[in-house]
């Protein structure tokens, strides 16, 4: 069998949390992402999907959201995506944390990986996420959205994922057959599990990187966790081809989905963590004016019928928009260098 093109490297992330007012007010306005998509949860229509992104809906950058309230707090552990990573500019940390005093954000300090630095936060949900500082090229193919946040600090899509795993060998592999490299191994910090960090590279500029950390730590998803990474398979012979192999090693690949915005594959790999395979077409702006990304409740096509049933349940939520946002005292500061999808996972048909 011949090897699938590689991936370049993550599409999206998909994560759980509870209040969905909260949720919007702090992705948009306290990290300056934009909102790129108002929808809803296509396997469980009563509940809102959010999609966070670049100013452009780049593939690479969107984090996204089931905002499931009746789910309890989670448990970041093994068979988890534990640590979701943003790039911002290499000199904008200090900005950073000025605005998460300002904003009232859990951080830590920062740390140093693979000679980057790191520095870790929580969302209001206790989700963990980190922002690197790195270079970032003339050429990088995302936008910065700057309604909250100025360009040269706005977050510039994916840096990596972390995955927790209790016996990591056989996803290395699966790694290495979906096209990442092995790209070197550090020891871990005495406050995270396991020994050893493993760090895979794709070929792509945004969302370049997994890592791997072994650990036994337990695990359970709700708010606060990610309930699945998307890996890009931009063209559907790509996704073919990836289903394929990955078919290959003894897991076992759904059928293509139809997402609206792209289309998907879905399987778990050997530890549990949910992976997704998506395609770059048609993407965000398929349905939606590019200005107006964000602005209204698109109901995939098989929803519009029963749009005011599902307005009906959904709670009303405010998009914020810097006129109400308050004065940003950050701006000024020192620059320096139980499974609710769980039908997804269902066996592929031949």
């Amino acid at each position: 069998m011949a090897d699938p093109n590689p991936t370049p490297g993550i599409h999206h992330v998909t994560c759980v949390a509870s209040d969905p007012q909260q949720n919007l007010d702090f992705w948009v306005e306290t990290l300056g992402l934009r909102l790129v998509k108002r929808s809803i949860n296509q396997d469980d229509p009563g509940t809102y999907h959010f999609f966070f992104a670049d100013a452009e809906g780049t593939p690479g950058t969107s984090m996204t959201f089931f905002p499931w309230g009746d789910m309890r707090r989670g448990k970041v552990g093994s068979g988890q995506v534990a640590r979701t990573a943003f790039r911002v500019p290499a000199g904008s940390l200090d900005y950073w944390e000025a605005r998460f005093d300002d904003y009232g954000v859990d951080y830590d300090d920062r740390v140093e990986r693979f000679g980057e630095t790191v520095l870790p936060f929580r969302d209001p949900d206790g989700l963990p996420v980190e922002l690197v500082a790195v270079e970032i090229p003339d050429d990088d193919p995302t936008v910065p959205w700057e309604a909250f946040v100025p360009a040269e600090h706005a977050i510039r899509g994916f840096h990596s994922v972390t995955l927790w795993l209790t016996d990591p060998d056989r996803t290395m592999d699966l790694l290495e057959t979906m096209g990442l490299e092995r790209a070197g191994t550090e020891q871990s910090p005495s406050d995270t599990p396991g020994d050893e960090r493993t760090r895979f590279a794709a070929a792509g500029a945004v969302g370049t990187y997994v890592d791997v950390l072994p650990t036994v730590a337990a695990s359970r998803q709700g708010h606060g966790t990610v309930h699945h990474v998307a890996f890009q398979t931009p063209t559907d012979d790509d996704q073919d081809e990836m289903r394929t192999a990955v078919r290959s090693m003894g897991l076992r690949p759904t059928q293509q989905i139809d997402r609206h915005w792209f289309r998907s594959v879905y399987f778990r790999e050997f530890d549990g963590v949910l992976f997704e395979l998506a395609t770059s077409d048609p993407g965000y702006a398929s349905d939606e004016p590019l200005d107006d990304l964000g602005g209204r409740l698109v109901l995939p096509g098989r929803f519009e019928d029963r749009r005011e049933e599902i307005e009906t349940n959904l709670p009303e939520v405010t998009i914020p928009t810097p006129e109400d946002a308050p004065g940003d005292a950050s701006s000024d500061g020192d620059e320096d260098g139980d499974d609710r999808n769980a039908d997804v996972e269902a066996d592929a048909d031949d």
